[in-house]
């Protein structure tokens, strides 16, 4: 790494901060701090939406999925697509109705204070779990790239002679990553968060499209070549209608399964409906969320086709390089981005493009900070205590601290993590999705139910996922329907069974 990356790196996150800053200085009470006074428009909503739901872990992934498979991914991007559609005709119109801060106040509204304490604990600690592993991810880009530094391990011990090097950079890494984002929207609050996304999309999609570029100029025949190559090897394939519950990315689990899964990530959790909750009406809500479906799609688009180059050069051009991402025989597909990031950009790009990484991450995880804590403030904080205005704004930044604090913990714990724990970790939220959907359905089609068969249903799905889970029964792709239906159905036939046996009395 050339100190001309380094140096655009540092710019880039100090930048970031000072951004941040800027945005205090409009900030009165907790509507502006985390609704941004509704006043935002629908595009910089739409582009936070799309930055928020691209992490790192997308950004270096779904380039490796399409390496080692095809495009059969995009079937899940048109399930979110459908899902889209869903949440902007059942549950939009409902955030509208009233000042709300947070999703869950609407189930405190239906179902009173018990279902939405349930549902937003469930979202902090969810939240704080797998956004402390995305932390850790970032982590670990960042520190592969400042190893290869000459003499940064000399510095690693003198600084903490007792840890291995490799651990001191991957802490230090962790702790730069999260003291930034923690400084920049403790500062700015939402409208940092919005405004910040704005910029970060548009530095990781230069980024991505460079790195492509670059990688078109590394294979010979460049264009031409790389469509043989992958058309011979199948690797434009978008659809596979297999019928099989255990496989992910079929059409069945892509479009159906990824619906449901859009429906509760972008209908039900307070990370995303907290940017509708910034709109200035109903309608731009819906737009700014339809339109984020066909950039997500040009995006993804944009990651497959990169995978799909990788491949091609590296099974030609670049074949002797395979053993750098490869271990004990067995290939490390995330890893495949990255070094060829590390190795083919010229100095001055690959700082560029780290940047496109980190600011992949840094949407997610300032969107997750400003969301927990306006859903700690909201749902348990504000109802507890009457105070003023001002004394809400102060604790609204030193909660958002707090959960920041909370998310690099998770993520250096996560350093001493086997693969597969890590893996379950980010499973969580799969796991959980279902139910909470399963809970708003209750909500809007079941006008009978109340908070006492709403809590059967929540039990009955967490015990079926629980089951699903641990036996795998099915592809994760499937979770979110099963959470959701289970508690949907045992909750209504609790309220039925509640019914009958009043009327008998």
């Amino acid at each position: 790494m050339h100190m001309l990356d380094l140096s655009i790196v540092v710019l880039y996150l100090v930048g970031t901060v000072l951004f941040g800053a800027w945005f205090s200085r409009n900030q009165h009470d907790v509507r502006d701090y985390f609704v941004s006074g509704r006043a935002v428009p629908w595009w910089a909503i739409m582009g936070s939406i799309v930055a928020t739901e691209t992490s790192t872990v997308t950004f270096i992934s779904v380039p490796g999925v399409a390496y080692t498979g095809n495009w059969t991914f995009l079937q899940l991007v048109m399930g979110y697509m459908l899902g889209r559609i869903a949440v902007s005709i059942i549950f939009v119109p409902a955030y509208f109705r009233g000042e709300l801060l947070t999703v869950y106040q609407l189930l405190g509204q239906r179902f009173g204070g018990g279902v939405k304490r349930f549902a937003a604990g469930l979202f902090l600690i969810t939240r704080s779990l797998a956004d402390g592993v995305r932390l850790f991810a970032t982590g670990l880009v960042l520190a592969a790239l400042v190893l290869s530094m000459p003499g940064i391990e000399d510095v690693a011990r003198a600084w903490a002679p007792s840890w291995n090097p490799t651990f001191t950079i991957l802490v230090a890494s962790v702790l730069v990553m999260g003291a930034t984002t923690i400084l920049y929207t403790y500062l700015g609050g939402m409208s940092a968060v919005i405004w910040t996304d704005v910029i970060q999309l548009v530095i990781y999609l230069v980024g991505a499209v460079v790195a492509l570029i670059i990688l078109l100029m590394r294979i010979p025949g460049g264009w031409s070549e790389a469509v043989r190559v992958a058309e011979a090897t199948n690797k434009f394939r978008v659809f596979d209608f297999t019928w099989d519950v255990v496989r992910s990315y079929t059409f069945w689990s892509g479009v159906v399964g990824g619906a449901f899964l859009t429906t509760a990530t972008h209908g039900t959790d307070q990370l995303m409906v907290q940017r509708y909750l910034c709109s200035r009406s109903p309608r731009e809500a819906r737009v700014a969320l339809l339109t984020s479906g066909a950039l997500v799609f040009v995006q993804f688009v944009l990651f497959l086709l990169i995978g799909t180059l990788l491949y091609v050069f590296y099974t030609g051009a670049g074949s002797s390089e395979v053993a750098a991402f490869t271990l004990n025989g067995k290939l490390q597909s995330d890893r495949i981005f990255p070094h060829f990031i590390v190795t083919h950009l010229p100095p001055g790009l690959i700082g560029l493009v780290i940047a496109a990484i980190f600011a992949a991450a840094m949407s997610t995880l300032s969107s997750s900070l400003n969301s927990s804590s306006a859903t700690a403030m909201a749902d348990f904080y504000m109802p507890a205590f009457a105070r003023s205005d001002g004394h809400y704004l102060r604790v609204s930044r030193w909660m958002t601290a707090g959960w920041g604090l909370i998310q690099i913990t998770v993520a250096i714990a996560a350093i001493r993590f086997s693969n597969r724990a890590v893996d379950e970790v980010l499973g969580i939220a799969s796991f959980t999705n279902g139910i909470i959907l399963g809970v708003f359905l209750l909500g809007t089609f079941a006008p009978r139910v109340r908070q006492r068969a709403a809590f059967v249903g929540i039990a009955a799905g967490t015990a079926v996922m629980l089951a699903v889970k641990l036996l795998q029964l099915t592809s994760w792709q499937w979770y979110v329907l099963i959470g959701s239906v289970t508690t949907f159905v045992v909750g209504s036939l609790a309220s039925r069974m509640d019914s009958q046996s009043a009327a008998e009395r």
